[in-house]
């Protein structure tokens, strides 16, 4: 890195986001009804000082080192994840998952996290040792194939909102290393195709789009052939992939077209996300006094919905404020990734930048409405 010293900017802006993030979570368990969530503000105190003395190795821990390393915590994470669809557990809004590991009936952890971390690490790793940026799909392999063997994983537990993250995380690291912008649209390509495949309108002008950027870009033409025939593909399998999904995970994204289909069933999380959200009005409705939160209308407010408890009792400048402490710990990580030293830890501080980033935008998206409900938690938060 360009300096061992601590950035004291980065280091005030997440003490600011814990803090903010730690009350938040004392608020989302005091309720007026029973629940099991009163003391979950104790145990996130136990993991923001297991996260400090983390922080402190790696800090003091060589860049060279952790490069070193990277190889066999990709291959652990990778174990944990096979692991985890043999023996995983599911909890919270995704209980028919197999996202946990439990020793004991006591849930230790979701293997997912660490290879989000191992996955920036490993694609640092390989990104950071070329002489120049992947010029052609043939070249990006590598790389997806570094992201595909978690991602798929991940997506059979099945874990939708995680299994995008680690698309976030590929698309923020290509960026960061300079990899054509055309390149990027057609590796993105078949998953917009598979998107708009439910509107056979759409999906044609999507086809006849990416038959134009073929042709502008001018990739190999076996390259072509392949990122055309995939988007088509994509297309004509919707509707069996639509069938493989778990029955929750189609239901969230009915929900998400329509909440009114199920108000009292699957419509419910996102209907009562907007009241809590609505009702904060400017200054919201003071801290511990959310009334949605209260009587514990909001779903896994702990968790998935706990911007909607920042937003009801903080309000629109609760909101802002939140928003630009995520903005600005954005910035000083792209600062210290562009500042750094050596290819392997710029990659990786931007990858982590990626991982944020995605989080970010999938909760609070989720929690308005502007997104599915994937069940993924807010940084610092949850």
């Amino acid at each position: 890195m360009a300096s061992r010293g601590l950035d004291s900017r980065t280091l005030l802006t997440v003490s600011a986001l814990v803090a903010l993030g730690l009350a938040t979570l004392y608020s989302a368990g005091q309720t007026d009804v029973p629940t099991d969530i009163a003391d979950i503000w104790r145990k996130q105190l136990g993991w923001i000082a297991l996260g400090t003395v983390a922080g402190v190795v790696v800090f003091r821990t060589s860049p060279r080192l952790l490069e070193w390393v990277t190889p066999f915590v990709y291959g652990l994470a990778v174990v944990l994840l096979i692991l985890t669809l043999l023996v995983g557990t599911g909890a919270g809004t995704a209980a028919g998952t197999r996202s946990w590991l439990a020793i004991g009936g006591v849930r230790i952890g979701q293997p997912a996290e660490l290879a989000k971390l191992a996955t920036i690490m490993m694609l640092a790793r390989h990104l950071g040792g070329r002489r120049r940026p992947p010029q052609s799909l043939v070249e990006l392999l590598p790389a997806c194939a570094i992201v595909g063997l978690p991602f798929l994983l991940v997506g059979l537990q099945p874990d939708l909102g995680s299994a995008i993250v680690f698309l976030g995380i590929l698309f923020a690291v290509l960026f960061w290393v300079a990899v054509p912008f055309p390149l990027l649209v057609l590796l993105a390509s078949p998953v917009i195709s598979l998107m708009l495949a439910f509107s056979t309108w759409s999906w044609g002008v999507w086809i006849v789009a990416i038959t134009l950027v073929l042709l502008w870009a001018r990739p190999y033409v076996v390259e072509g052939v392949v990122v055309w025939l995939g988007n088509v593909l994509m297309g004509t399998i919707a509707l069996e992939l639509w069938r493989g999904l778990a029955p929750y995970q189609q239901n969230r994204l009915l929900s998400f077209l329509n909440p009114e289909i199920d108000p009292r069933a699957t419509g419910w999380n996102i209907i009562q996300s907007r009241v809590a959200i609505g009702s904060g009005g400017l200054l919201g409705k003071g801290f511990l006094e959310g009334t949605q939160k209260a009587l514990a209308f909001l779903p896994a407010q702990h968790t998935d919905f706990i911007f909607s408890v920042l937003a009801e009792e903080l309000g629109f400048l609760g909101v802002v404020v939140t928003l630009a402490l995520f903005a600005a710990l954005l910035t000083h990580l792209m600062r210290i990734a562009r500042e750094a030293t050596d290819p392997f830890s710029s990659v990786l501080v931007f990858g982590i930048s990626g991982l944020l980033f995605t989080h970010v935008v999938e909760n609070v998206g989720m929690t308005i409405g502007l997104m599915p409900i994937t069940g993924i938690p807010l940084p610092f938060f949850s």
